[in-house]
């Protein structure tokens, strides 16, 4: 029993080792936030930049108080395999959001709204893909640098969005461009070559 465990243990972790961060280079879809002074439902979109690493845009209300859009990029991890995998990140955050001031002195708590922010957020969750869509679920604490009273402010989404490209199609273009750009390094060097030694084609 313990052998069969080993070598389960052994293969996963080999899975894990060797899989892509993400089955997917383009997604687009819905994300709906929810923490102790809103809920809110926007636009998500995923772009794979690198191997394991993404670049997301969040845009986001709640049709009354916030409106807020980030900018955030993403280490990717496989969990068994390609299908399924965690990240975390950061990035920065900016919007329209409302704020709570508290007066001590008259144990008031004075609330604003329209107020223009910028952040800081972190981002870590986990993703899954199923049948050309990718469902996500994460916890984005926003660190506050301006415009808003609280500092920290944390976040729990989940989002679904369709698959545009896949990793294969973007990775049979990132090999087609190194060809070229190999190609293009080889020419341009024989051109050095040439002209160096005052090779005449004639």
């Amino acid at each position: 029993m313990k052998k069969q465990l080993l070598f389960l243990t052994i293969v996963l972790v080999s899975v894990s080792h060797f899989s892509f961060g993400q089955r997917y280079a383009t997604s687009l879809g819905l994300r709906m936030g929810s923490n102790d002074f809103s809920r809110t439902i926007g636009f998500t979109g995923k772009q794979r930049i690198m191997s394991h690493l993404t670049m997301e845009g969040i845009l986001q209300t709640d049709f009354d108080r916030n409106t807020t859009v980030h900018v955030l990029m993403a280490r990717h991890r496989p969990i068994i395999s390609k299908r399924l995998n965690y990240y975390y990140g950061g990035g920065l955050s900016t919007g329209r959001e409302e704020s709570f001031v508290k007066d001590r002195e008259t144990k008031e708590i004075i609330h604003t709204y329209g107020n223009a922010t910028m952040g800081i957020d972190f981002i870590g969750g986990i993703e899954l893909t199923v049948a050309n869509t990718v469902f996500s679920l994460d916890y984005k604490p926003n660190v506050n640098l301006a415009g808003r009273e609280e500092f920290f402010r944390g976040q729990v989404g989940i989002s679904a969005r369709t698959v545009l490209v896949k990793s294969k199609e973007q990775d049979k273009k990132w090999r087609k461009k190194k060809r070229a750009k190999r190609k293009k390094n080889q020419d341009t060097f024989g051109d050095k070559f040439r002209n160096t030694f005052q090779f005449n084609s004639k």
